[in-house]
């Protein structure tokens, strides 16, 4: 492996982890308006404080519409499509193929909020075992993340002996989602780049 291509491999890890927390970021901010959280939560508060610099500028132009936050969704779609772009640039010189491009963006986001889910759920359980009731400002914010996801499998997966089986059914489903959802269209996204 010569040089340049160490150089390469530290430039897209790089990449990978600024664009890829601050990509969490806004769409954590996203889904905390979507459930209306509080956003008197100091996490929340952090939240806004470390997306409003980019949010703001759009807000300008694109206001929200119907509950659903545009600015953010915008953000994250330019946020994931300079990242693209610069790992694309790095590693061969040019960047995909525009068709590729909206194919990769949404393979990407949808890979994201599928782990942001599989992580809110194993951490909240994880709390769950550990210290049953505990409450704080993250705790509060886990549940109102996961609720809205766990509650529809509840209703036909009732507790047993004590077990709450939703949240491993849903673990399940986000699992499928990265196989036959999120999978094929990277997939895609790499085939339509040629």
């Amino acid at each position: 492996m010569s040089g340049s291509s160490y150089l390469v491999n530290a430039g897209v890890y790089l990449i990978n982890i600024v664009f890829g927390l601050y990509l969490l970021a806004v769409m954590l901010r996203f889904l905390l308006q979507t459930i209306r959280a509080d956003f008197y939560n100091p996490i929340c508060q952090f939240l806004v404080t470390v997306t409003n610099p980019a949010l703001k500028p759009l807000r300008r132009w694109i206001p929200g519409y119907m509950g659903i936050d545009w600015p953010s969704i915008l953000l994250m779609i330019l946020l994931q499509l300079l990242e693209i772009c610069l790992i694309a640039l790095l590693m061969s010189g040019h960047i995909p193929s525009p068709i590729s491009i909206p194919v990769i963006i949404a393979a990407q986001l949808l890979e994201l909020l599928v782990w942001v889910y599989i992580f809110i759920i194993i951490i909240q359980a994880v709390i769950s075992w550990i210290q049953p009731g505990s409450y704080s400002p993250f705790t509060v914010l886990l549940y109102q993340l996961s609720d809205p996801v766990i509650r529809p499998i509840r209703r036909y997966i009732p507790a047993t002996g004590g077990i709450d089986w939703s949240p491993f059914v849903v673990l399940i489903l986000l699992n499928l989602a990265l196989m036959l959802l999120v999978a094929p269209l990277n997939d895609w996204g790499r085939y339509l780049s040629g």
